[in-house]
Parts: C-alpha cells; structure tokens; sequence
C-alpha cells in the first residue's frame, strides 16, 4: 500500500484525484499507476485501469487472476468492473467511499452473484492515510484548511473520505 499511496501522491502534481495503484505478481510489483485524467483528458484514465492495462502487458493476457490489485481507494463501478474483467485474484484497498464505492459500500459489483468471476477482498488497509490524502486533496481544492474538512471524530479504519460539504449556489 505504501507504493499505492505514493502513487496517489503524484497524482496531485498534475491536480488529480490522489488515487494510486499497483499490480502485484509473485510478490513483485508489475504496475503501479496513478489517476491521470486530468492530465489525459481522459475520463477512463483512473488508477485501476491504468495499472491493469500496464500489468496485462507485462503478463502478456488480460487475465489477471495470479494477480492483487492495491489500491488507495475503494474502486469505483467502472473500476470495479475492469478488476471483475480481468479476473484479478484479489483486491487489497484503503478507503472506502461510500458515496460511489462498488467493491461493498455502494454497490457491490466485486462479488455480484450474476457476475461469471467474483473478486475476494482485503479492505481498510492503511485506511487512515489513504482517505487523509484525499480529505487534504479536497480541502486545498476547495481553498480551506484540512482542519476546517475534519469531522469531530477520528477516521476509523475504513472510513469514507467523502465529507458532506454545502455546495455553492
């Protein structure tokens, strides 16, 4: 996860969502990317896919299932998607969000029952520093102060990273 979250930090030099990823193989990482759609202008261009296309590469077949996908952040329905698709062996993830997450908290599109693969999972790793990169992300976004962002109780392992904020009129 460590790889992930530096992944994700790069993310932000190009004033993208901190999401990072990586691909494991055998132990080894094989891909590790970060979100670039504001950097491609493309709106497929999130960590998962970006990661899973590298590590289709480098295993020469878009099955993936000798494969753990990290990531920072619970993957979205398109992500999840991918992940169910390539048929990765196991997902490992930080935060959960509950406002999009489909890999248990909105939707749970990794271990649907009409789906023809089902993706085990590993949630709430490093959780705490996953949704603090995207709760500062936002806040510098926004031109507050993280403090200003915080909830009055501390992350819990897991917690969302998505914080009700008015919304300017």
């Amino acid at each position: 996860m460590a790889v992930a979250l530096d992944e994700a930090r790069a993310a932000v030099h190009h004033d993208d969502v901190p999401v990072g990823a990586v691909v494991v193989r055998d132990g080894e990482i094989i891909a590790a990317r970060h979100n670039e759609r504001e950097l491609t202008g493309d709106p497929t261009a999130h960590a998962e896919v970006l990661a899973l296309r590298d590590a289709a590469a480098v295993v020469g077949h878009w099955r993936l299932d000798h494969c753990t996908l990290v990531v920072t952040l619970e993957p979205c329905p398109m992500c999840a998607g991918a992940i169910v698709n390539a048929r990765v062996g196991l997902l490992v993830y930080g935060a959960s969000d509950p406002k999009a997450g489909a890999a248990g908290s909105c939707f749970d599109l990794v271990d649907h029952p009409l789906l023809n693969h089902r993706v085990p999972r590993h949630t709430g790793v490093m959780a705490e520093s996953c949704a603090a990169l995207l709760v500062d992300f936002f806040a510098a976004r926004r031109g507050r102060s993280a403090a200003a962002e915080a909830v009055d109780e501390p992350l819990e392992r897991g917690a969302s990273i998505v914080r009700p904020t008015t919304r300017p009129r």
